[in-house]
């Protein structure tokens, strides 16, 4: 971690030049007179009651409207996944205005909202179907092992902002909600069937079922491979990624009043990747090494929901998840056990309270190699916490205000509070006001607690006999970063064929992560003997952050319509006086896209074609040397009939490859992100 990299400046991005590409694509056809009809599940063709009426369940844990909910929340239908042409989840983030997401190599990417983006994001808290994917050690998600067949999905709801006060730590700049179709959407059998240059093959069969009339069942089965990058020196890579995934939901009627959903996932597989490695101390060799690492786990989920009337219900849940990553620089099992329970109440004719209980036991083995290890290498940790929040109507259909704070006792701090308190006004059914202010923890990892890695070995710069080796050790006393946010933001449908929606931001941190030096040493034993230069994490920088994310809809006919898109953001971190960390500020901070801007088209031409064709602008980050970029991808679809889809697929089209990521943190040497096409076919039986 936190190696030296082999730098190549990539191309600077031609921003203007891309849109004006994309621009002259969408107005080229000729649109036809007849109009077809849009899926009901699309935003753009929505009336303004439906639009702002749209029910998520992110926010609160329990079902809203956006005309009520006080957040920086957006929704990605079922149609914008199918029109997109992205072939995984976090090329589906890039249509969020403020998301920020790069492809570091075939198999890993950084995932962020409203800064601090690298490979393991800290910061952001991704939920598939209610189970926290999150890792205690090393911080984030493992990309490579959420392969969700996009054909399950249901929706995305991404909140921009803390989100702590509902689920937690960790939820400090946003949460991600996956949600699956129920087994009742998914009936009959369905095969997908994708290949080309990336995804080289990305198969699905599933098939839904029912037992009797109350339950409803599917059971998937899916392979994907996709070929490796390239790095800076045009070798052939090393990163290729293959993956099994199979699965089953059931949903069930058991009572009158209580439902009932079991589901599971199974996977196995490898990813590659090239790495920094220590080969020898003395003498001294730190030079590239060709990996490969094992994937596998699974889970499985149930979820009981008893209704006592159209104003109280409960929920509990259970999850268990286990998995394996195991590799030449880190090998990890990880076993989690996790209880939810939640009450959603109508008190009055004012009032709506949500309340909850939780705990969470995670256990871990880790295996030590020459380049890192962890004290102790195995750990048991476990995680209490109870919630409450309350909406109350203080104008009927118009004002509703949200307070509520979530109490933990986590892993490695104590007790922590973490409240918020958030406003919507609707003056009328066409638009909506908000403001909130909240605070979250980011509690630490087992990374910033008791890792010990070594990130190179070097002749003694002094001169003597005895090599040199950089370790960076983990802080047995660092604490949770913490975050103050205040947001505002206005959402409205002032035309039937335009909508808006704008969220500002300001947040503080405190006790943010450095890397503090300290004074070498020498080291006899273990041998060989050599001078350690030792560099500890600390909790000395604190900042702000602020910026503006905007989104549109314009329907421009009945035929055709684009989604513009907006993210400004300004970093400013300083270190505290007593900080010897001359680097992290800098790195924060340029790591980070200052401007993103996106245009995203839908247009259906005559005989069941469509195009849809979706640009991306991305700002430089100039601490990782990563030149600004505009991306092009595009899909023609034709769908002959109701059971039977076919696409053609282009991504990355502007450029034959580009840099996204070349972050210092990465564990694996970042690659040139190529142009790809892939064709695709569905057919439901």
């Amino acid at each position: 971690m936190c190696k030296q990299r082999r730098v190549n400046l990539s191309r600077p991005g031609r921003f203007f030049g891309g849109t004006l590409i994309i621009l002259l694509m969408l107005a080229a056809p000729r649109l036809q007179a007849q109009a077809q009809q849009v899926p009901a599940n699309d935003l753009r063709s929505m009336s303004v009651e439906e639009l702002l009426n749209i029910e998520v369940t992110s926010v609160s844990k329990k079902e809203q409207t956006l005309s009520q909910v006080a957040a920086a929340i957006y929704v990605i239908t079922q149609e914008d996944i199918r029109r997109s042409g992205a072939s995984n989840i976090p090329d589906l983030l890039r249509m969020v205005p403020g998301m920020d997401v790069a492809q570091i190599n075939a198999n890993n990417w950084a995932v962020a909202a409203r800064g601090f983006n690298h490979q393991f994001t800290d910061k952001l808290l991704v939920l598939i179907d209610g189970r926290a994917v999150y890792s205690p050690l090393l911080g984030g998600v493992n990309w490579d092992t959420q392969d969700i067949p996009l054909e399950d999905l249901d929706r995305i709801e991404v909140i921009r902002g803390p989100g702590a006060t509902v689920w937690g730590a960790n939820a400090v700049n946003g949460v991600i909600n996956i949600v699956t179709k129920q087994a009742a959407d998914t009936q009959g059998g369905l095969v997908s069937l994708a290949s080309g240059s990336a995804p080289q093959a990305n198969e699905t069969l599933r098939y839904g079922g029912r037992f009797g009339t109350d339950t409803s069942y599917r059971v998937f089965a899916r392979y994907r491979h996709d070929g490796a990058l390239h790095e800076f020196d045009d070798d052939t890579g090393t990163d290729a990624w293959s993956i099994w995934h199979g699965g089953f939901r059931a949903d069930t009627a058991v009572f009158k009043k209580d439902s009932l959903t079991v589901q599971g996932d199974l996977y196995t597989g490898s990813a590659g990747g090239t790495i920094i490695h220590i080969y020898s101390v003395d003498p001294p060799v730190t030079d590239d090494q060709v990996t490969r690492f094992h994937l596998s786990g699974g889970n499985i989920l149930g979820r009981w929901k008893h209704t006592f009337s159209n104003r109280s219900d409960t929920t509990l849940q259970f999850f268990f998840d286990n998995y394996a990553r195991l590799g030449p620089e880190a090998s990890e099992k990880r076993n989690t056990v996790d209880f939810d329970f939640s009450h959603h109440l109508a008190w009055g004719s004012r009032q709506d309270i949500v309340w909850g209980l939780g705990y969470r036991h995670t256990s871990d083995q880790t295996a030590g190699t020459i380049d890192q290890a962890f004290v102790p290498a195995d750990t048991r940790l476990r995680l209490l916490n109870s919630f409450v929040q309350d909406t109350i109507t203080l104008d009927p259909d118009r004002v509703f205000f949200t307070a509520g704070t979530k109490i933990e006792d986590s892993y490695f701090t104590g007790i922590d509070l973490e409240p918020s308190a958030r406003i919507a006004w609707t003056p009328s059914h066409r638009e909506t006001f908000w403001a909130a202010v909240s605070e979250a923890e980011q509690a630490p990892t087992r990374r910033q607690e008791g890792l010990v890695a070594g990130l190179a070995v070097f002749p003694d710069p002094n001169g003597s006999a005895y090599p040199a080796e950089a370790i960076l050790f983990g802080n047995p006393q660092f604490t949770a970063e913490h975050v103050l946010s205040y947001e505002a933001g206005y959402r409205a449908q002032p035309r039937q064929r335009f909508s808006i929606d704008v969220s500002t931001f300001f947040s503080r941190y405190y006790r943010l992560e450095t890397l503090e030096p300290r004074p070498a040493f020498f080291e006899a034993e273990p041998a060989p003997a050599r001078f350690i230069i030792p560099i500890t994490f600390g909790n000395l920088m604190h900042g702000t952050t602020e910026g503006a994310e905007i989104s549109a809809n314009v329907k421009i006919t009945d035929r055709w319509s684009l989604a513009p898109g907006y993210a400004f953001l300004e970093m400013h971190l300083h270190t505290e006086a007593s900080s010897q960390d001359t680097s992290s500020p800098f790195t924060y901070e340029g790591s980070n896209p200052q401007h993103q801007a996106q245009l995203r088209s839908r247009l259906k031409l005559a005989g069941n074609l469509s195009w849809d064709a979706n640009a991306y602008f991305v700002g430089a980050l100039p601490a990782e040397l990563v030149s600004s970029y505009t991306r092009i991808d595009s899909q023609l679809s034709w769908q002959p009939s109701e059971t039977v889809g076919i696409s053609l697929v282009g991504s990355n089209l502007l450029h034959d490859h580009h840099l996204e990521s070349n972050d210092a943190i990465t564990l694996v040497n970042p690659a040139q992100i190529k142009r790809s096409v892939y064709a695709k076919l569905i057919w439901h039986f």
